[in-house]
């Protein structure tokens, strides 16, 4: 059975918050509701949900590029607010998968490729942040995995005004449909 599965991109507290330390601010926490809205239709539906969150030491060689951000077991590293809710509640759910990344693709040195071939997913939508880094790179290491990919516009956010320039990339580069 061919399956689909919803990538939830690094929606942390460091990443949506006001006070996160490399922060989208409103920008993410406005597309929070649509993002749960469509986690429980995809769990209704027996589609699997892969929460996949940047996972740092505290010196991690990242931080040379970048503000300290997601250091593991912090709440910087923690799900922002109702979706931390939303995965707390569903996080027992077969179809709910949680994929600590070092790097910017969520395939990268992670197992989320296995997770979802054990699953039977052949098709991933991406949502979170950042459109131009983390979404467009976990797209790449989707489609190089032989995935079909899904943007979904109005679920991901950036700090950036590259957001539509790298859904169109995706789209261009990945084949990536949008919606």
């Amino acid at each position: 059975m061919e399956r689909e599965a919803l990538l939830i991109i690094d929606m942390s507290n460091d990443f949506v918050a006001d006070n996160g330390n490399l922060t989208v601010g409103k920008k993410a926490q406005e597309i929070v509701p649509a993002i749960i809205e469509l986690a429980n239709e995809y769990l209704a539906q027996n589609k699997v949900v892969a929460v996949c969150m940047d996972g740092h030491e505290e010196n991690d060689p990242h931080f040379e590029l970048w503000p300290s951000h997601n250091v593991k077991g912090t709440w910087g590293q923690q799900l922002f607010g109702e979706l931390h809710t939303w995965y707390e509640k569903n996080k027992h759910n077969p179809n709910v998968v949680y994929i600590e990344k070092p790097e910017y693709d969520a395939f990268f040195q992670t197992n989320l490729d296995e997770e979802l071939k054990e699953r039977g997913v052949k098709t991933v939508h991406l949502a979170g942040v950042c459109t131009d880094i983390c979404n467009f790179l976990t797209a790449y290491g989707a489609y190089a995995r032989g995935y079909k990919t899904v943007a979904h516009r109005n679920k991901m956010a950036t700090f950036t005004a590259l957001h539509d320039t790298f859904i169109d990339h995706m789209k261009t580069i990945f084949k990536t449909t949008v919606i």
